[in-house]
């Protein structure tokens, strides 16, 4: 009789166990579809997940050409279900443009394809993000100014913060790029 009790305790304890290892792995699985992606713009999908660890800087190097704007933070896109990604360039030749030069760690921004601003001086950064105070990649230039690295890959680039002024007075904070060279 105990070996029986016994045995009806062993197999109890053993069911809690996988049980809660089953929820486990069922919590760790919506959170990963909770981070997939969230939807295209003109054929090029915004990742939602944040790069984990130091990006390398030549990564970002060459042209970008802006696709998408999302007005609000990233935590905001996160938890948006529908997100408002449009984005409708004034530009009837070209397209707005930013131009990474990583072996002399400037940028510059181009309206339209013609419309050349100076070049910015910008320090690359893996640490604590003074502005977000969150450990990520950044940009930081003009000394207190920060441009938040999301997500890159060989395609596309998610970039958070002032990156754009005249997008930024519409609420522009998120920014999807897409590799142009």
């Amino acid at each position: 009789m105990k070996k029986i009790i016994l045995s009806f305790c062993a197999i109890a304890v053993l069911q809690s166990c996988i049980v809660s290892t089953a929820a486990k792995a069922v919590k760790g699985v919506a959170k990963v579809s909770y981070k997939a992606v969230k939807g295209t713009v003109k054929g090029v999908s915004w990742a939602v997940s944040k790069t984990n660890g130091k990006i390398d800087e030549d990564r970002i190097d060459g042209t970008w050409k802006v696709v998408g704007v999302y007005k609000g933070s990233f935590e905001t896109f996160t938890n948006d279900q529908n997100p408002d990604t449009s984005f409708e360039s004034e530009c009837t030749d070209g397209f707005d443009q930013i131009i990474f030069n990583a072996r002399k760690s400037k940028f510059r921004q181009v309206h339209c394809g013609t419309e050349k601003e100076d070049w910015q001086k910008y320090d690359f950064e893996f640490g604590k993000n003074p502005l977000t105070k969150e450990k990520e990649n950044y940009i930081e230039y003009n000394s207190n100014n920060y441009i938040s690295i999301i997500d890159i890959n060989s395609k596309t680039m998610i970039l958070e913060g002032n990156l754009m002024p005249k997008l930024a007075f519409s609420g522009g904070k998120l920014y999807l790029l897409e590799k142009v060279n």
